[in-house]
């Protein structure tokens, strides 16, 4: 009988090729596994992906609260009064604002909103993260004062409004070697991704000196309740001896957009002051209106 023979090192060389070509896919499919993660690890975008519309964002009851001169014009100028003045801007999805201002024999009124759409530019942070950033930085260029306590704060002072520590939240402030995605300016809107200080009341033109002279328990401070932060910012205006304006300031956070509320006061008499309380209240609530808004 013939018998078949058995090369043993053709065997062996033809074992060892199939391992190795077995143990080769192995490895580049773990390998394009881990490189199709890599791939799709990106921060979570924000909440919001465009904004409402400013000027019809505060209704008319509000308004006529807010704007008392409006009621002695005539009923066309009324309208025109109430409608407000919607900020130009370059991206309605990123930046909007409305603007409101009446006079009248005993004082005159501006009132302004704006709000902001953070975006992160950095696939490494969020929108969220780098709104927290942003609004950090605005808060610590008010440059709040250490709160006091005094015997009266219970009488409608701070505690009571729900109000917190005037301190910057340290989940809020901006933290070292945080993204600088937004440090080179806004495309949306032209401008940079921090914007002034709030109290500072650029837009109005303001030259005269600040001094923030608000009574004890209504200085200006951070706000508890109000969106993920928030801050009050008190400021009135001087030239020289006599009063120009008060203007106060809300500033809150809701996930990626910033809402900025500014409500000024300018007295007809220069020897008026106009009332800090009245002020302080009428802005907050107008940004928790806003901020419900926003939840909504």
């Amino acid at each position: 009988m013939q018998r078949k023979v058995f090369v043993p090192g053709v065997a062996l060389l033809a074992t060892l090729a199939a391992g190795c070509t077995g143990s080769s896919g192995t490895e580049d499919s773990a390998a394009d596994a881990k490189t199709g993660e890599a791939n799709t690890s990106v921060a979570a975008p924000g909440k919001y992906r465009t904004l409402r519309e400013p000027c019809g964002s505060v209704d008319r009851g509000m308004l006529r609260d807010l704007l008392p001169g409006a009621a002695t014009l005539p009923e066309e100028q009324q309208e025109k009064a109430y409608d407000g003045t919607a900020a130009v801007t370059y991206d309605t999805d990123r930046r909007v604002g409305c603007r409101w201002k009446v006079d009248s024999p005993g004082a005159s009124h501006d009132l302004k909103v704006d709000f902001e759409r953070v975006v992160s530019y950095d696939t490494d942070v969020s929108d969220d993260d780098r709104a927290k950033d942003v609004y950090g930085e605005q808060e610590i260029a008010a440059d709040l004062p250490t709160p006091t306590r005094g015997p009266e704060e219970g009488e409608g002072g701070a505690e009571e409004d729900g109000e917190g520590s005037a301190s910057p939240s340290s989940s809020d402030s901006p933290t070292p070697g945080a993204s600088k995605a937004g440090d080179e300016g806004d495309p949306a809107t032209g401008t940079p991704d921090s914007t002034t200080s709030a109290g500072t009341d650029t837009a109005s033109g303001g030259t005269g000196a600040q001094a923030p002279e608000a009574p004890q328990g209504l200085e200006p401070r951070t706000l508890a309740g109000l969106g993920d932060a928030a801050f009050l910012d008190d400021a009135l205006i001087r030239s020289g001896s006599t009063t120009q304006r008060r203007t106060v300031t809300v500033v809150f956070r809701t996930s990626n957009v910033i809402v900025t509320v500014q409500y000024s006061e300018h007295p007809a008499l220069t020897a008026d002051v106009p009332d800090s309380k009245e002020l302080q209240e009428k802005t907050q609530a107008l940004a928790r209106r806003l901020a419900e808004q926003f939840s909504e």
